[in-house]
């Protein structure tokens, strides 16, 4: 299901990306779960959500990445 607003992520996402990459996320995420609501558009037997969730993930680590501190920083 998509997200409305950044509350409505999972903890998991809300407890360790900073505000602008929890946009991205939530961004990413809605925009995968429209592109890949069939079958067919997904690879292996993954589900739809699944499927939004790593291509959510992919976009914020395309911007920010963890640092030695365990926390999530902007890249350079």
């Amino acid at each position: 299901m998509p997200y409305n607003s950044r509350s409505d992520l999972p903890e998991s996402v809300q407890n360790v990306l900073p505000a602008h990459a929890q946009d991205i996320y939530k961004e990413a995420f809605n925009s995968a779960w429209d592109e890949y609501k069939d079958n067919d558009d997904r690879r292996d037997d993954a589900s739809r959500e699944e499927t939004a969730h790593k291509v959510a993930w992919a976009a914020v680590k395309h911007g920010y990445q963890k640092g030695d501190d365990d926390k999530w920083h902007k890249k350079k």
